[in-house]
């Protein structure tokens, strides 16, 4: 089905499920309790993060985890993506389309240019490479240091890009709208269900980001599949005995370094097209090593891994971080005040602030024990499952062949 082996397929319909039904699923408790109010991510703005960073890591996986090629620079090609979209948005219109696209063939430019040049090198070379590459292009946008030699506005410097009613948008119609939209359909577009406590709303602009998720991840499957996957697989068992066949390994990388750059741009795109700002921070070496970390703690060289670790790291980010002192009072208000006030001194060292605590304790736990990622430990828990099932079924067997005849 779709070229795909039955379990690949279902493993696409698994994601496919889980995307377009987050909104329901991450809404597990009404919206006005403390629980809701505190654990409830299916908000589009949060949502939209996730299908994005979740298209990023699934396209940095295509090169890390196939070549086994670090990139520490990866942000650059989502800072590009973002500000090729916003200059489509001032000098076009707010039509989305040409922005995305626009994103996409930037990134796999510079992919071409900074890929030619780094894999010049392996390993951690290969690796500074990439974040040098990275810190230079963060520089010259938060100096808008071609802006100046051109004597115009490129990146607007540490104020970011954005679209003023003064750009020239040629291709925008009277009366369109005046925000992101696809053909006419806004971004923000949305329809709220209110059932009973619950409260589910779907935004036009998370389904864009979903289907794009659904494609990269189908786009992802068939490359791991693929004669060229196989030999992006090779480069990273042994490149040199790759070598030593008469294959040239180094097109393969720079093609891995090319799609996954692409990705990148895309999902940079996408950040534009729900928020029409975007600035040289979405640029700079801390940005890339949260997708390294999201990477890692998903599971290198998965499919879904890439998901789930950056659906982690984005839930710890932007859910665990709001829980403050007066939440964990509204928990724990029930308690003793003793207790109350021991259990708080526990808890509020790993939320609010100090949600980066909880993190680092998850992604030391990961390494050390879970190398594969959080997709190794739910093999695990499905393999201990399975063994407990195949127990019980033997030990039924072998109590119906020694029980008595009646």
């Amino acid at each position: 089905m779709l070229g795909l082996t039955q379990k690949d397929f279902v493993l696409l319909l698994i994601v496919v499920a889980l995307t377009l039904l987050a909104p329901i699923l991450l809404n597990p408790f009404p919206v006005n309790s403390s629980l809701g109010q505190s654990f409830n991510a299916g908000y589009p703005a949060l949502m939209q993060r996730f299908a994005i960073f979740g298209i990023l890591v699934i396209g940095f996986n295509i090169l890390f985890g196939l070549t086994g090629y670090l990139s520490f620079g990866h942000a650059a090609f989502l800072g590009l993506g973002s500000y090729a979209a916003v200059w489509m948005f001032k000098l076009l219109s707010y039509n989305i389309v040409p922005s995305i696209l626009l994103s996409v063939a930037v990134a796999g430019l510079f992919s071409v240019l900074i890929g030619y040049v780094s894999l010049r090198r392996s390993g951690i070379y290969f690796s500074i490479l990439t974040l040098a590459f990275a810190q230079m292009m963060y520089s010259i946008a938060y100096s808008d240091l071609l802006g100046r030699f051109l004597g115009i506005i490129v990146t607007n410097g540490e104020t970011g890009l954005q679209v003023y009613n003064s750009d020239p948008q040629y291709l925008a119609a009277a009366g369109s709208p005046t925000a992101p939209h696809l053909f006419g359909l806004p971004m923000a577009q949305s329809t709220t269900w209110q059932l009973g406590g619950w409260q589910f709303t779907f935004e036009v602009g998370y389904y864009l980001c979903a289907l794009m998720l659904i494609l990269g991840f189908y786009l992802s499957i068939r490359i791991f599949r693929s004669p060229f996957g196989m030999m992006l697989r090779a480069i990273k068992s042994n490149q040199t005995r790759m070598s030593y066949t008469g294959l040239n390994p180094k097109p393969y990388m720079l093609m891995a370094f090319i799609i996954s750059g692409m990705y990148a741009g895309l999902a940079g795109g996408l950040l534009a097209a729900m928020d029409p700002l975007t600035g040289a921070e979405r640029m700079y070496w801390t940005a890339s090593g949260e997708i390294v970390v999201m990477a890692i703690l998903g599971g290198v060289g998965t499919l879904i891994g890439p998901i789930l670790g950056s659906g982690v790291i984005k839930y710890l980010e932007n859910i665990v971080s709001k829980i403050n002192e007066n939440v964990l009072h509204q928990w724990f208000g029930a308690l003793p005040e003793g207790l109350e006030n021991g259990l708080i001194w526990l808890v509020h060292p790993f939320v609010g602030e100090g949600w980066h605590l909880t993190l680092g304790l998850l992604f030391m736990v990961v390494v050390i024990f879970l190398p594969g990622g959080l997709v190794q430990g739910g093999q695990r828990l499905a393999a201990m499952f399975s063994r407990k099932s195949t127990t019980t079924t033997a030990a039924d067997r072998d109590a119906a062949r020694h029980k008595p005849a009646e």
